[in-house]
């Protein structure tokens, strides 16, 4: 099987994540939305399950998901949202069906790319706000404040597809050019008429680039409502990101070394 319920599996850190990222006053994400994974050490991946409440989630809103098989049907012309559908099925267990998120291939999609501890996906009103504009391609194109660029980077815009196995192919692309150029997974990618998808080595970094990802949303709503963003240049923060103090920074707010 793909997909396997194994609440033993479901580390605390995870839990705690996703309940963190789920609190109401936070308005990451409401009801059934958002998922959170964390990538086992034999290269599996734990994963919401679909229909499940982030901020009320337990171990046993989980499942265990096979990487390769995913990325081999993401690349699969012929696989259809039924395909997908099978594999997330982990089966019924303690009289409910345990199905992994509709979005695990947005989980999946950064292993087949380099090992990626934690990936948090959340909606936040402010930056949905945004990304349903007609800012949303080119909102985040540049920075505009030094924080943002140490926390977050450089982002990654993918336009709107249907979540699920549209969602799943288009993201594959958008992060295989991103690593084409810049040689990196981005940190935070923002998903079109969507939300927020962030990678990083520990459970803190999806916290703080999420919580940036937010007051970017505001800073830049802010702008707009004043007559539009001036952003920092683009000289001014590659060389920015070259500073050895600043890799250092953005490692320890990602939660990395």
């Amino acid at each position: 099987m793909t997909a396997v319920w194994d609440p033993g599996l479901v580390g605390e850190e995870l839990v705690a994540l996703t309940r963190s990222l789920g609190e109401r006053s936070r308005d990451l994400a409401v009801l059934a939305e958002g998922n959170t994974s964390q990538l086992l050490p034999d290269g599996r991946v734990v994963v919401k399950t679909s229909g499940s409440n982030m901020r009320t989630s337990t171990a046993e809103d989980f499942v265990v998901v096979e990487v390769d098989p995913l990325v081999k049907l993401l690349a699969t012309e012929s696989a259809t949202q039924a395909d997908l559908t099978a594999a997330l099925d982990a089966g019924e267990h303690e009289g409910r069906r345990r199905r992994a998120s509709i979005e695990t291939l947005v989980h999946v999609a950064a292993q087949a790319f380099a090992p990626t501890p934690f990936v948090g996906h959340t909606h936040p009103t402010a930056v949905v706000g945004l990304l349903a504009s007609v800012h949303a391609a080119t909102a985040w194109d540049q920075h505009v404040y030094s924080d943002e660029a140490v926390v977050i980077g450089r982002p990654l815009f993918v336009p709107y597809a249907s979540p699920g196995l549209a969602l799943g192919r288009a993201y594959l692309r958008g992060l295989q050019q991103h690593v084409d150029t810049h040689g990196e997974l981005p940190t935070l990618v923002l998903l079109g008429n969507h939300g927020i998808v962030v990678n990083a080595p520990a459970a803190a970094g999806i916290e703080a680039a999420s919580e940036m990802a937010v007051k970017g949303a505001r800073v830049r709503q802010a702008a707009y409502s004043v007559g539009g963003v001036v952003p920092l240049p683009t000289s001014s923060v590659d060389a920015f990101f070259a500073r050895e103090d600043v890799i250092e920074r953005r490692a320890r707010l990602g939660g990395g070394t």
